[in-house]
C-alpha cells in the first residue's frame, strides 16, 4: 500500500481513519496530535515569558511513552525561552527491568541536553518493590507501586518548582482507565480523574495545592507510539514489568484490543464521552483544596486522612514481613 499523502510506501494502517500513512507522515501525525493537545489541554500559560519561564517535569521511566513524549516535547520547545524541561525518573527496585531502562534514560536525557533527576523507592521509602512481592501477595504488585510512583513524583516534581508534571499516558492507557473507574461505578475517581489530568488545567493549579498533571500522549494508540519510537530510533526499553501478570488493567487491556479489532475506533469513543461526563462530575463535586488537607503523622506529606496511603501501605507491609 502507499501513503495517501505522497506515493511513498506506507508503514501503517490506522483502521480507525483508514489512512495509510509512510513514515515520514506518520512520525508528522503523531507530533501534530501531540502538538495540539498541548494546545487544547492550554498547557503554556498566557503569562508564561522568557522572563518568567515555566518548569515542566516530565516523568521519563525509559520505556516508549515517556521517550517519544520527552522526544516531541523537547523538539517543539528546545527553543521556547518560556518552558524550561526537566525529566525525573523513578527507580522501583525491580531488579534486571528497571536497570536497563535507566540507561535508555540517560541516554535520551544526555543527547537533548535535557536536565535529569532519578530517584528511588530506596530513597524514600527504604524498600524495593521486588521486596514488596517478596512480601505480600495478598495485593497485585501493581497496586503498592502506584501508589508509591505517584507519591515519588509528587514530592520531586514539587521539590524542583515543577509548574507542571507531564506523564507519557497513550490513548489504550487512559481508555482503560476509564473503562476500570466505569465498571467500578465509582463516580467520585472519574470526577478525580478529570482534575488531575484531563483539561480545566488552569482551575486545578488554582485549587489544588498539588503539582498539575497532563497527558499530551492521550490521543495517540499505543501501537502507533511504539511505531514512532522505532522509526525515530529512540533509547527505550520496551519490555513489560515482571510483577505486572494478573492485574485487573490487564483483563481490560484484552478486552479493549479485542473490541478496537472488532470495532475500530472505540478507544476515542470511550474517551470522548468519557471526559465529557468526567467534566461534568468533575463540575459538581467540589475540588479538594488546601484548607481540607492535613500533613500526614508519619512523613508530613499532604493527606486528607491523618495517615497517607503510602505510610498505610508501608505500615502493613512492616507487619506482614
Amino acid at each position: 500500500m502507499r501513503c495517501d499523502r505522497c506515493s511513498t510506501e506506507a508503514v501503517r494502517f490506522a483502521p480507525y481513519s483508514g489512512a495509510h500513512l509512510c513514515a515520514d507522515h506518520f512520525c508528522r501525525s503523531v507530533e501534530k496530535r501531540v502538538r495540539h493537545r498541548v494546545r487544547e489541554d492550554n498547557l503554556i500559560p498566557t503569562d508564561a515569558s522568557p522572563e518568567a519561564p515555566v518548569t515542566w517535569v516530565i516523568g521519563l521511566s525509559g520505556g516508549k511513552d515517556s521517550a517519544v513524549l520527552t522526544h516531541i516535547l523537547h523538539e517543539t520547545f528546545e527553543r521556547d525561552p518560556r518552558i524550561d524541561l526537566f525529566a525525573l525518573t523513578i527507580h522501583e527496585g525491580i531488579e534486571g527491568y528497571r536497570d536497563e531502562s535507566l540507561e535508555a534514560c540517560k541516554r535520551l536525557a544526555g543527547e537533548r541536553d535535557i536536565r535529569h533527576e532519578i530517584a528511588s523507592y530506596d530513597e524514600e521509602f527504604s524498600i524495593a518493590m521486588d521486596d514488596v512481592v517478596e512480601q505480600d501477595r495478598s495485593m497485585a504488585a501493581c497496586a503498592y507501586c502506584g501508589v508509591f510512583r505517584r507519591d515519588v513524583l509528587e514530592r520531586r516534581a514539587s521539590d524542583l518548582g515543577a509548574d507542571l508534571l507531564l506523564t507519557g499516558h497513550n490513548l489504550d492507557d487512559e481508555a482503560q482507565t476509564a473503562l476500570m473507574n466505569f465498571l467500578s461505578g465509582d463516580l467520585t475517581q472519574i470526577a478525580k480523574h478529570h482534575e488531575a489530568s484531563l483539561g480545566g488545567l488552569h482551575e486545578r493549579a488554582t485549587n489544588s495545592p498539588f503539582t498539575p498533571r497532563a497527558k499530551p500522549l492521550r490521543d495517540v494508540p499505543e501501537k502507533e507510539v511504539a511505531l514512532y519510537a522505532r522509526l525515530r530510533e529512540l533509547p527505550a526499553h520496551i519490555t513489560e514489568c515482571p510483577h505486572a501478570s494478573g492485574a485487573y488493567r490487564g483483563e481490560i487491556q484484552e478486552l479493549l484490543l479485542a473490541l478496537e479489532d472488532n470495532h475500530p475506533g472505540t478507544r476515542h469513543s470511550i474517551m470522548s464521552g468519557y471526559e465529557e461526563l468526567a467534566a461534568r462530575l468533575a463540575a459538581e463535586k467540589t475540588p479538594t483544596t488546601q484548607d481540607e488537607l492535613t500533613e500526614c503523622d508519619s512523613c508530613e506529606a499532604l493527606t486528607v486522612h491523618d495517615v497517607c496511603r503510602s505510610c498505610q501501605l508501608l505500615t502493613e507491609l512492616q507487619m506482614s514481613g
